[in-house]
């Protein structure tokens, strides 16, 4: 049997779409696959839709009967033994839900990631001080945390903000609601203060874009939950759309899912407020604190 891991990284997502494709393009059924393997044909689907690792092996005897040249299967198991490698994320399983690990993945993969957060400041975005204070309130599970277990989701959620340190970062583009800013975090007004200082100073960046959608625009199409959006550079990998509930989350990636949640979006930016005037209400909104 292939080994199982908690959640594919976005490399074996890509790789395993490669391998169906090339199977497809030599004609041949995950039957007639698995049996040059000598396997279950399940075994096969599972390496295409990246459910279990990819076993060396395995994708060279799958390439040569797809009739891949011999330089080329050797890019390829490069890429897969690269694929199979864990995440840095994987430090953190002891607080990580296998359903996030994905998300982490995805993230740290993207090309251009827009979110819609009707609650809280994105993850990203916050600073030290505003996740510790949501995350004891219990909005990391059903209940207040630990106050160890509640360091080390903090720990975490900085640890990914470093993509947005580098020399390449994708392009993030938040929209969220007034609500973000009017619902208080902290017992003072310090962590919202530094809170919404750490918005401005994204706010100038080149590859960030950040949107209010104000009280006074009214109701819009996307006010059911939180989603992400996710667009890559690799052409096999196509958008995924993220949403979360109580207790696990979805990952969406039908044309006809992702296509409705993107026509949501692009009709949310239209009204929600630019990014001049969403500068202006941030700073209003800091001088209030």
């Amino acid at each position: 049997m292939s080994e199982r891991r908690p959640a594919p990284t976005v490399g074996q997502v890509v790789l395993g779409r490669r391998l169906q494709e090339l199977r497809e393009a030599a004609g041949l059924r995950r039957e007639e696959a698995a049996r040059v393997l000598r396997v279950a044909p399940a075994t096969v689907r599972r390496m295409e839709t990246a459910e279990v690792t990819l076993k060396i092996p395995y994708v060279q005897v799958l390439l040569t009967t797809y009739g891949v040249p011999d330089q080329e299967v050797a890019a390829f198991v490069a890429l897969a033994e690269e694929a199979n490698r864990p995440g840095w994320w994987q430090r953190y399983h002891d607080v990580l839900p296998d359903w996030f690990s994905m998300y982490v993945s995805l993230e740290g993969a993207a090309r251009v990631i827009r979110c819609y957060e009707p609650h809280f400041v994105p993850g990203l975005l916050q600073t030290e001080d505003y996740a510790r204070d949501v995350m004891r309130t219990g909005t990391i599970g059903q209940g207040p945390s630990s106050p160890a277990v509640v360091e080390r989701h903090v720990a975490l959620r900085m640890e990914r903000q470093r993509l947005l340190e580098r020399p390449d970062p994708p392009h993030l583009w938040v929209v969220m609601d007034e609500t973000v800013l009017r619902r208080p975090v902290g017992e003072d007004g310090t962590v919202m203060r530094d809170q919404l200082d750490r918005l401005l100073e994204f706010a100038e960046r080149d590859r960030v874009t950040l949107q209010v959608a104000e009280f006074t625009s009214g109701p819009h199409p996307g006010t059911y939950a939180p989603f992400t959006l996710f667009r890559f550079g690799e052409p096999e990998l196509p958008d995924m759309v993220f949403t979360e509930y109580l207790t696990g989350a979805l990952y969406l990636d039908s044309r006809t899912e992702v296509s409705a949640h993107l026509e949501v979006l692009d009709h949310m930016t239209a009204r929600a407020a630019s990014t001049r005037r969403t500068r202006k209400i941030l700073r209003e909104y800091r001088e209030a604190c």
